[in-house]
């Protein structure tokens, strides 16, 4: 393996930036599997939780739009060491907290440092890899930034159910995890990622002879992603009053586990054009969000889990296949601008999913409001699955407007998951 231009074996640097990707994704759900630790001792209505989600989701979009082109300007480099120290820092301010306060500020700092970081490192691996495969290396970013987000709970459900310091001990991990991706960003290259581009903030845009088209794609991701915003931030509490144990492993795993069939079926069906991954996803949706609701009257964990592996995989599947679409669509000389639109629309449309659950919460019960959203979600999905089979304009296989030059038929998915449990920005085109 030869070196790159300052020494450093290119191998060892993609290894570096994929360390450095999947722990700070792996941090941004640690809190998961301890929301019903907070609602105890900090007396937290299941509002609060929704709005620590929310919190999280609207810093992501912030950094993503302010943060995001700065890479272009300074490099990878000065922005990575940035980001991820403020990625530590807030895991230690969730490490420390003695009240909400100290909460709802560590997930805003964790979702400003994803959306500063993440966009760099997945365009870093596709830059780094060893032999130059960008569409490999744009793959594996996106299954390892998946599975990190959904191994998050599971991780901190484990050690705080059995090691000690249970509200404070997997922040910590987090942050000595981070401690050599600090240092890998610093070894790297200071003219990687500069493009002498001047700095200005994205606004998100989207061409007119596309907005038909985008709709469709972009209402399948909210749907797919306000699915999983509600399963990580309600179901461990959920498991834990409709099964009637308290297992924070157990419940961290419930969540978890949706997001890491998610890389799974992303990995397996990785070839399915836009059209089949969105149409199986909303049905595996609706399954789950039924089988979700079964489980709470049942008292049943296995049913739980088989609902959370059935939504998953139709979560993964859904996502793809709109993300693709929308890579299909775009113009080029206007797709940065129509992708940052995708992920707006979908972080703002799921997180206020997310918080009116929450809301709903309130006035009937966490078991009573969970079973309502999976009720009217699953409908959703359904009748957006009507939709897509019977309106051409929406359908996956609408002819891609002349506008707009799609990518080629056999281009491998563009399928990003950067900013935690979410959709994450681009790498650069092949």
């Amino acid at each position: 393996m030869p070196p790159s231009a300052d020494g450093q074996p290119s191998r060892l640097r993609f290894a570096a930036l994929g360390y450095a990707l999947t722990v700070l994704l792996t941090g941004t759900n640690l809190a998961t599997p301890l929301y019903a630790t907070y609602e105890r001792v900090f007396r937290l209505s299941p509002l609060d939780v929704t709005l620590l989600v929310a919190v999280y989701a609207a810093a992501v979009v912030v950094a993503l739009l302010i943060c995001g082109p700065l890479s272009d300007t300074a490099g990878y480099r000065p922005v990575l060491v940035a980001g991820l120290a403020a990625a530590a820092c807030g895991s230690a301010l969730l490490a420390a907290a003695s009240g909400p306060g100290w909460l709802f500020a560590g997930r805003a700092v964790q979702g400003l440092a994803v959306g500063t970081c993440s966009g760099a490192l997945t365009a870093g691996l596709v830059l780094t890899e060893p032999r130059g495969r960008r569409a490999r290396a744009s793959f594996l970013a996106a299954t390892a930034t998946t599975a990190a987000c959904g191994f998050g709970p599971v991780l901190a459900g484990a050690l705080a159910q059995y090691a000690p310091a249970p509200r404070a001990l997997s922040y910590l991990v987090e942050i000595g995890l981070l401690v050599p991706a600090v240092a890998a960003a610093a070894t790297l290259p200071g003219s990687l990622g500069v493009t002498g581009q001047r700095w200005q903030p994205r606004w998100p845009s989207l061409p007119a002879p596309i907005r038909a088209a985008f709709l469709a794609p972009a209402l399948v991701s909210l749907l797919a992603w306000a699915v999983a915003y509600v399963v990580l931030a309600l179901v461990p509490s959920y498991a834990a009053a409709a099964l009637g144990g308290r297992n924070l492993l157990v419940d961290g795993a419930a969540a978890g586990s949706l997001l890491l069939v998610a890389a799974l079926a992303q990995a397996a069906c990785r070839s399915w054009d836009p059209a089949r991954a969105q149409e199986t996803g909303l049905i595996g949706l609706a399954g789950g969000l039924l089988g979700l609701i079964a489980a709470g009257l049942a008292g049943s964990v296995a049913v739980l889990f088989a609902a959370m592996a059935v939504a998953g995989a139709g979560q993964g599947l859904a996502f793809m296949g709109g993300i693709r679409r929308i890579n299909e669509i775009a113009p080029p000389g206007a797709r940065a601008g129509t992708v940052s639109m995708f992920y707006v629309v979908t972080y703002a449309g799921s997180g206020l999913v997310t918080v009116g659950v929450g809301v709903l919460a309130t006035q009937l019960g966490l078991a009573a409001s969970v079973r309502w959203f999976g009720a009217v979600l699953a409908a959703a999905c359904l009748l957006m699955l009507l939709a897509l089979r019977v309106v051409p304009a929406l359908s996956p296989a609408a002819a891609v407007p002349a506008a707009s030059a799609p990518l080629p038929p056999r281009a491998p998915p563009e399928v990003r998951r950067g900013p935690g449990p979410g959709p994450g920005p681009r790498g650069p085109e092949r």
